[in-house]
């Protein structure tokens, strides 16, 4: 299977802070790889690494480097507006923008030249079908998608991760704020889109990645630990400390 990303001696620092410890890691095309590990590990620190997210904290320096397609995405003279167009973001909390369901999706294309009112329904419409919303919402189109539910705002801000056609979704415990039939919605649209996309997913939920991962890394205080197939990783970890997490006697 080709891969993605990858990631070679990373570390990264908060000031004096070693946050990820010499990190490699390959992340494979059109699969899920799930990150896994206790609070404060790294996972997420991780995962904005991939779309340089980390650029905006203050005081973070970073050695090693990530591969996107064989290219460094820390070299000098990447843009980072493509990249982030390329490697997409969803965040834990469901964030959409305090404006209609339509303009929430349209809100990237437009930004990056798209003024066409054609093309862009068609945008708006197909991005919210990829993130199995659109029957949901087809009649409520200029509404304020401050009025959905939860899950129905997160898998708002999947479609509109969607319409700016990236390769690559991130996605930092999308679920962990939703109930148990939302949470199923997201796993069941996230199978789906590994089909187009290659996802990482930071999550707590050890049942999630053993449902839905490919592969699976464990983070343990900035370092990963164990990665591998996740039937492997799961039913027979290599490393001691992998098995005491997964079995329950830490984390």
């Amino acid at each position: 299977m080709d891969i993605k990303i990858q990631a070679k001696h990373l570390n990264l620092f908060y000031g004096t802070k070693h946050a990820l410890k010499d990190v490699d890691l390959d992340i494979k095309k059109n699969a899920i790889t799930a990150f896994i590990g206790p609070s404060g590990c790294g996972k997420s620190t991780f995962l904005k690494t991939l779309n340089r997210m980390n650029d905006y904290v203050k005081n973070v320096k970073i050695t090693g480097e990530v591969t996107l397609d064989k290219e460094n995405i820390y070299d000098s003279r990447v843009d980072t507006t493509i990249l982030r167009k390329k490697v997409g973001m969803v965040f834990q909390q469901p964030n959409p923008f305090p404006m209609s369901i339509y303009d929430n999706v349209a809100y990237g294309p437009r930004i990056h030249g798209i003024k066409n009112k054609k093309q862009l329904d068609d945008i708006v419409e197909r991005s919210l079908k990829a993130a199995a919303l659109y029957d949901e919402v087809a009649d409520r189109l200029h509404t304020s998608a401050l009025g959905l539910s939860g899950g129905q705002q997160q898998r708002l801000c999947i479609a509109r991760c969607l319409a700016v056609e990236p390769e690559v979704i991130l996605l930092d415990e999308p679920t962990s704020a939703l109930d148990p039939i939302s949470t199923l919605k997201i796993e069941e649209l996230l199978m789906e889109l590994k089909q187009k996309y290659t996802i990482a997913i930071v999550t707590h939920n050890m049942q999630q990645a053993s449902r839905i991962a490919d592969y699976t890394a464990f983070f343990l205080v900035g370092e990963m630990v164990e990665y591998g197939k996740t039937n492997d990783v799961f039913s027979m970890p290599k490393d001691k400390r992998t098995e005491d997490y997964i079995t329950g006697r830490f984390g």
